[in-house]
């Protein structure tokens, strides 16, 4: 099996050691980059293509929402794992939001990210088990749009259309001529940004929610 590409970036040289330190126990995973700032994340990640960016996101000159939005929209195919110290509704609103698939914070960070990287690399969404009930609370307090279904890109949609008109990811792939893992990031953003768990989930949702055509 191959191994998880990993971008490991934080602007403490300390944490970067530490991080691939803790990764490289794991045979699977390769550390193949580090970044300190936003901006070298965002060249790194264009020039290495790593599987899993593990981003921090207080970061110098870009910070690591925008770095993180800046990768996603430049390779969907790049899984992003948000580690942080904070712990709000925010933060792991705006990070999920942004492109994140996971979000870990720094107290837990041990066999947890271990984890997290090997579901987010999964196409996956993960997210520490304490702050999962501020990421559900929040969900009451969030501002919904007129339709749901504007919190996603143009792609997503399409996307999604695709999926409630009943084809497979290999389907999707070969009519919008990207590559199936692609199309599996997609669809777990759009489940991310519609809060449902399933494709089922996200067939139902769309049906209630009268997903448009056009």
């Amino acid at each position: 099996m191959a191994s998880v590409r990993i971008l490991v970036v934080d602007d403490h040289g300390i944490v970067r050691e530490g991080l691939a330190a803790l990764l490289e126990r794991d045979e699977s995973m390769k550390i193949v980059g580090f970044a300190a700032t936003g901006e070298e994340a965002v060249v790194a990640a264009r020039r290495l293509r790593p599987d899993v960016v593990i981003m921090d996101l207080v970061l110098p000159d870009l910070n690591g929402i925008e770095a993180t939005k800046c990768i996603v929209s430049e390779s969907p195919e790049i899984r992003v794992l948000a580690l942080s110290a904070c712990h709000s509704t925010d933060h792991v609103y705006r990070a999920l939001h942004a492109g994140a698939l996971g979000y870990v914070l720094k107290s837990e960070v041990g066999a947890e990210l271990l984890r997290a990287v090997k579901v987010v690399s999964g196409g996956h969404q993960y997210i520490s088990s304490s702050v999962a009930g501020c990421f559900v609370d929040g969900a009451l307090q969030m501002p919904i749009p007129d339709s749901p279904f504007e919190r996603l890109s143009i792609r997503e949609r399409e996307v999604l259309r695709c999926i409630v008109g009943g084809s497979t990811s290999a389907d999707i792939a070969q009519r919008l001529s990207l590559s199936r893992k692609t199309i599996d990031t997609y669809r777990s953003r759009i489940m991310v940004k519609l809060g449902v768990a399933n494709r089922a989930a996200l067939i139902h949702f769309a049906m209630k929610y009268e997903l448009p055509v056009v």
